[in-house]
């Protein structure tokens, strides 16, 4: 069975979401507070403009000496970020994350964030396919299946 990104993967999350115009440490603090490592960032009308994870802010900002009290969000995001589709497969994503060196994904739906998927997440679903992918070939090799 293919697992695709919802509902086997994302269900039932709550967006992790800020603004441009929001502080570095603000996104730190708000991650802590989750227990996230990555926030999407929105315009007001709730259009995707960016991405920021907990890489970007070691490496944007604590690396280059700026302040996480001034820096500015849309200043170290990574803007019109790749993105999954709910159809996707676990598969297609991890490999364009693997393909992309991506950790975190933002999911669309209609335009719509819908989710955020992680390496972590797709590794484990992926691992739980390939399980059944064994089990199945297992049991048609030693019999369980012969004649199905």
């Amino acid at each position: 069975m293919h697992r695709k990104i919802i509902p086997d993967i994302v269900n039932d999350q709550t967006i992790c979401a800020m603004a441009t115009d929001e502080t570095a440490r603000q996104a730190a603090e708000k991650m802590v507070d989750r227990n996230v490592a990555a926030v999407v960032i929105l315009d007001a009308d709730g259009k995707l403009l960016g991405i920021v994870t907990e890489r970007d802010l070691t490496r944007r900002v604590v690396a280059v000496g700026l302040a996480g009290d001034e820096t500015k969000l849309g200043d170290i995001m990574t803007p019109n970020p790749d993105t999954l589709g709910p159809n996707d497969s676990a598969l297609d994503a991890l490999e364009l994350m693997r393909i992309r060196n991506f950790r975190h994904l933002p999911v669309l739906d209609d335009g719509r964030v819908v989710g955020m998927v992680s390496i972590r997440d797709l590794y484990a679903a992926v691992k739980v396919e390939l399980e059944e992918n064994i089990r199945e070939t297992e049991a048609f090799v030693f019999g369980d299946r012969y004649g199905a």
